[in-house]
């Protein structure tokens, strides 16, 4: 009596019968609707945990039975099924509020494993209001997202309404802006959570290496392979996989982890079989993905894919009044860090100078700014001395005091780093600079995505 309890909407007798044999290894109590009106009449009889709904029904779509259960406010996790190659169909459905979605046809092993992260997120508890105190028991990482204005309160809405689906977020943003923290806040407000949260920077992976990376390998499969290597992929498991700088990705590569994420399943270099997998994927990058497209230089499928819920990290300087508190975070961080007894306090005259920064790294170079006043000024107080903003200014102590003349134009800078996929540390060692520097310049001559 306790079991479960799972509707399925489809129209086919055959499917339904093997979809309720299927999930009987499951244990749950399985009702079964053949059309949109016989599902609404299933509802309004009782709640399910899940519902399995097909995108094509003889009266309707399960598009609009989806949407209708969106209105209602209703707690069940939905899986829509959709017809192989429909990839308008999923996004649409992911976006009008579904859990998950499978394409025809459907595996019982890929059928299971969908309806039980579906049953674990629904018995998962609910999140917490978009703007409300999280819990710190389990939102530890969405506390880390500092900050009372507006934009910083739509990031973390967003976060908790498409925490606990399996739609895959897109975060865009400047480099420094904290696109990691925002992937980790989303991980740690699903039911994935007490799962692994696999983090990779795809643009610092040598492009030969990056399918073994991924995918993992066989013993054998190449030179040097000489055992079997778990990917990234296999290694989050039951988790969130984040995906940095996925812009960086070769097209060859971006055919590969399309597959991936069409199939949910990843073949390592070497094999012969695909291997399931059940991640969730979480992709950020500070270039701008759309114009890519546009260029050709990144592929449109993929983009759709990765695209279903974006989520903009905003720059510092889009929500200057949360600079205050964000420093206090970062300084009770390093205090931790350090082991001090109390995290030092900014006076007016320090905050009064952070506020006049114009902040091109961002959060990034906020951070880097107190830990070197920190380390060099130790005591209870930092005042508008200790911010050395003159020498760290743009994160690097190299750059000469006559840099208001550029090293390079525009367009021979533009050239080098087109020249190397926009990859900034490649491009800093060819120029003999650092990292900082290159950033630096960047920002000031407008080449910063």
């Amino acid at each position: 009596m306790n079991a479960p309890a799972v509707l399925i909407v489809e129209d086919e007798p055959d499917l339904r019968q093997l979809y309720a044999l299927t999930l009987a290894k499951v244990g749950t109590a399985v009702d079964q609707a053949s059309d949109v009106a016989h599902a609404r009449q299933c509802l309004q009889a009782q709640r399910y945990s899940v519902l399995i709904i097909d995108m094509r029904l003889p009266d309707g779509s399960g598009l609009e039975l989806l949407q209708e259960l969106a209105r209602a406010g209703r707690p069940e996790r939905a899986i829509v099924v959709t017809a192989y190659g429909s990839a308008d169909n999923a996004v649409q459905a992911l976006k009008a509020g579904a859990f998950d979605y499978l394409t025809k046809p459907v595996s019982p092993a890929r059928l299971r494993q969908a309806v039980v992260a579906a049953l674990q997120a629904s018995a998962a508890p609910s999140p917490t209001p978009a703007l409300a105190a999280p819990d710190p028991s389990h939102n530890d990482a969405l506390q880390q997202l500092v900050g009372d204005s507006e934009a910083m309160q739509a990031v973390r809405a967003t976060v908790q309404r498409v925490a606990r689906t399996m739609a895959p977020v897109l975060i865009s943003g400047e480099s420094g802006t904290g696109k990691e923290l925002i992937a980790r806040a989303l991980h740690a407000c699903s039911h994935r959570a007490s799962g692994p949260f696999v983090a990779v920077n795809c643009g610092a992976i040598p492009p030969d290496l990056l399918e073994s990376e991924l995918f993992g390998h066989k013993r054998g499969a190449f030179t040097g392979a000489s055992a079997d290597r778990v990917g990234l992929f296999q290694a989050a498991h039951g988790g969130t996989l984040f995906l940095d700088e996925v812009a960086d990705l070769p097209l060859p590569m971006q055919v590969k982890l399309l597959r991936a994420l069409q199939e949910r399943a990843v073949r390592p270099v070497g094999a012969v079989a695909e291997e399931p997998v059940d991640v969730r994927i979480v992709s950020a990058t500070h270039k701008a993905l759309a114009q890519l497209v546009q260029a050709g230089q990144f592929r449109h499928d993929l983009y759709y894919r990765l695209n279903v819920i974006p989520i903009h990290a905003p720059a510092l300087r889009e929500h200057p009044d949360d600079l205050p508190a964000i420093a206090v975070a970062i300084l009770q961080r390093l205090a931790q860090r350090e082991r001090l007894p109390a995290p030092p306090r900014l006076t007016e005259a320090a905050l009064a100078r952070l506020r006049r920064h114009p902040f091109p790294g961002n959060v990034r170079e906020l951070e880097n700014l107190l830990e070197r006043a920190l380390a060099l000024h130790p005591g209870p107080t930092l005042d508008a001395e200790a911010l050395a903003l003159d020498a760290a200014a743009h994160g690097d102590a190299e750059i000469p005091a006559d840099h208001d003349d550029a090293p390079l134009t525009r367009a021979e800078l533009e050239a080098r780093l087109q020249r190397n996929r926009w990859n900034q540390s490649r491009t800093a060692r060819e120029l003999g600079w650092t990292l900082a520097k290159l950033r630096y310049w960047m920002q000031r001559l407008g080449l910063a995505a």
